[in-house]
């Protein structure tokens, strides 16, 4: 059995799912606009990412800034169009007015998504009760992944959520993947190796010269060496 850890890395754009795929990475999250933490890209943006790149997409579904689903209807239109283009996997997160889990519209997506398989991403971070968000979801189709950092501040100060959580493997509501991402450092890797957590996000850590600038193919594989 491999003891390969997942690596996932941010693409934007062709440039940078080819050179993520070229450093290493088995599967990229495929977002626009990272000033709001990361919409969904274009039907466009998407199928030239397919044709570029042969390892899996995760596509994510949000139209606005913020955890708040907002557009129902127009989600579901994207998520649709997407689906046409070819596009399988997803990531998605919406939380309510209280910071828990929005339940109803989760269901709702998760329905439109038809089986497709699914991250939760780091709304997970702001919510007040994890645990309980955990549990909810548990049973909705798909959901095979939470992204999470252990805290809206980082994988510094999350880390001893991570590790607990990671102890708690199989548990209801604990059965879902943990993909730790948010401000992850190299350094954190062997305690959460050491923990049985396999599967990491990089977004700017895939950028050293900044959000700016594309993937660096070095830098990722940096990140794949360093993952085994």
């Amino acid at each position: 059995m491999s003891n390969r850890a997942l690596l996932e890395v941010i693409a934007l754009d062709v440039e940078d799912a080819v050179a993520a795929q070229a450093g290493g990475a088995d599967r990229l999250e495929m977002v626009t606009d990272i000033a709001a933490d990361g919409l969904s890209p274009s039907r466009e943006t998407f199928a030239a990412i397919r044709a570029a790149v042969d390892i899996p997409l995760r596509v994510m579904l949000r139209r606005a800034d913020g955890f708040a689903v907002g557009d129902l209807a127009g989600l579901l239109e994207t998520a649709r169009g997407l689906r046409a283009e070819g596009a399988d996997e997803f990531v998605l997160g919406f939380l309510d007015a209280e910071g828990g889990p929005d339940l109803a519209a989760v269901e709702v997506v998760a329905a439109e998504l038809d089986g497709c398989r699914w991250t939760f991403h780091r709304a997970i971070d702001r919510a007040p009760d994890r645990d309980q968000l955990r549990k909810a979801l548990a049973e909705l189709p798909g959901l095979d992944t939470y992204l999470t950092a252990g805290s809206a501040a980082g994988v510094d100060e999350g880390l001893p959520v991570l590790l607990a959580e990671a102890a708690r493997a199989g548990e209801p509501g604990y059965g879902a993947r943990i993909l730790v991402g948010g401000g992850l450092a190299l350094r954190h890797l062997p305690e959460l190796r050491a923990a049985g957590i396999d599967a990491f996000h990089i977004g700017g850590a895939a950028r050293p010269e900044g959000w700016g600038r594309p993937v660096s193919a070095a830098a990722v594989a940096e990140w794949r060496g360093a993952l085994g």
